[in-house]
């Protein structure tokens, strides 16, 4: 399976956005500059989070983009669930009426379609288990003094 790097470039959005101040935005051009991406390929994508509800836009000062509610309520099968849809990743194309052995019982799943539809399930729940503040606190438990405070930094700097 392969998602879009827009997934792993939002869910760093957002866990840089769980870190703020409540009330607070940041526009997406300081969401790509803090990632070195491009800012209009961040603009896309925070735009389909603020669809999904993950995010909201806000204008004026303290503006941007913030989390739409907080970050122990937003999980990162959102994040994903808002870049990629909701399509299963496997998607059976039922090859067994192909063949030398037509007229099979095809009404059920094969086993194939079984397995991956199980390990959907479980990938799933497992990001639906983790929410954007057990990112966030993991990442600041891991987070040098040094690093921190050039976070604090860059920051002040946007917020101005």
């Amino acid at each position: 399976m392969k998602m879009s790097e827009g997934v792993e470039w939002t869910a760093h959005a957002c866990t840089l956005l769980a870190a703020l101040p409540p009330g607070v935005g940041l526009p997406a051009a300081a969401l790509a500059e803090f990632h070195y991406l491009a800012p209009a390929y961040m603009a896309k994508h925070m735009q389909a989070l603020a669809r999904a509800g993950v995010v909201e836009s806000v204008r004026g000062a303290g503006g941007g983009y913030r989390l739409a509610k907080p970050a122990s309520e937003i999980t990162l099968w959102e994040i994903v669930e808002a870049i990629e849809g909701v399509e299963p990743t496997f998607r059976c194309t039922e090859i067994r009426a192909q063949g030398p052995c037509p007229g099979s019982d095809f009404r059920k799943p094969c086993e194939i379609t079984s397995v991956f539809r199980k390990a959907e399930t479980a990938w799933r729940a497992e990001l639906k288990s983790v929410s954007l503040a057990d990112i966030a606190a993991e990442v600041g438990r891991k987070a040098t003094p040094a690093r921190r405070a050039q976070l604090t930094q860059w920051l002040q700097e946007q917020l101005g």
